[in-house]
């Protein structure tokens, strides 16, 4: 049975609390038809990751522009106090083992992870994945439209002391993301931190195992770390990345619980006019 655990703060619903409570004869339909149905988001993320990773590369802005926005963004993390990318990474490399730690966070703990969640999602929570779907494609809309109009370079592409610890040490993630369809100058926002964030959340919020709810908690940071260490991203990348799923989130959990609010409307309305209440 699935739980309605919100957690309210002055009449709000917070984020890592699922937006509807379904019972569970309502969530499992046989399995034929969730297999249609995973098997129909399946093609439809694999359009929108095509369509996401196609305009990327057709948008790809010039050079001189994408290392200019980098080093208004270099001078920004200045002023705030939080440009230590760099210093991080040199400490990271000094110790052994834990940059091939650190790499494989990066190539695996993304699409790897975020397919299998929503996978779980459609097959396990098909009436909640919806909401997550949409998060999904709203945000990358919005990423879209910024790496189109706002290109930044990554800092292993900058003259900062950065090293590409990534391609240096594997071609895995050449494998995943092939370079045809890569975008050297996406690092705003980081979708790597804020999908990943978003997949942590739908972990808290469908798991019933406290373990794969921890886990949830934990890959978003640890994704930070990668991003940064292998100097891929800057912070605020990080952050941009993260506000932008938030904010997608609250959009398609406003909207999922507006359409079920509809629904129970006009079901209301239905069962009056059955009744005769209505004239």
């Amino acid at each position: 049975m699935w739980r309605a655990h919100h957690a309210w703060s002055g009449g709000q619903v917070t984020l890592l609390d699922r937006p509807t409570a379904v019972p569970e004869q309502a969530t499992t339909p046989p399995p034929h038809t969730r297999v249609g149905f995973v098997l129909r988001q399946l093609v439809l993320l694999a359009v929108a990751a095509a369509t996401y990773f196609g305009v990327r590369s057709l948008t790809v802005g010039d050079a001189a522009t994408a290392t200019s926005n980098a080093h208004d963004l270099v001078a920004l993390e200045r002023s705030l106090g939080i440009f230590v990318e760099q210093q991080a990474q040199s400490f990271a490399m000094d110790l052994p083992g834990l940059m091939t730690v650190v790499n494989a966070i990066y190539i695996y703990g993304h699409w790897p992870v975020i397919g299998a969640v929503f996978v779980w999602l459609a097959w396990r929570r098909p009436d909640a994945y919806p909401v997550y779907r949409n998060a999904l494609l709203i945000s990358g809309l919005v990423g879209m439209a910024i790496v189109a109009f706002y290109p930044v370079a990554p800092p292993r592409l900058m003259d900062l002391g950065f090293l590409d610890t990534v391609t240096t040490q594997t071609n895995a993630y050449r494998v995943l993301q092939p370079p045809a369809f890569t975008n050297p100058y996406a690092a705003m926002p980081s979708f790597h931190v804020g999908w990943d964030l978003l997949v942590g959340i739908a972990l808290v919020r469908e798991s019933g195992h406290a373990w794969v709810r921890m886990a949830g908690r934990v890959l978003p940071l640890l994704m930070v770390a990668a991003v940064v260490l292998t100097g891929n991203h800057y912070f605020l990348d990080a952050v941009a990345g993260d506000t932008i799923v938030l904010a997608s989130l609250a959009v398609a959990t406003w909207w999922s619980m507006r359409r079920r609010q509809d629904g129970i409307t006009i079901c209301w309305n239905a069962q009056r006019l059955q009744s005769g209440s209505v004239r």
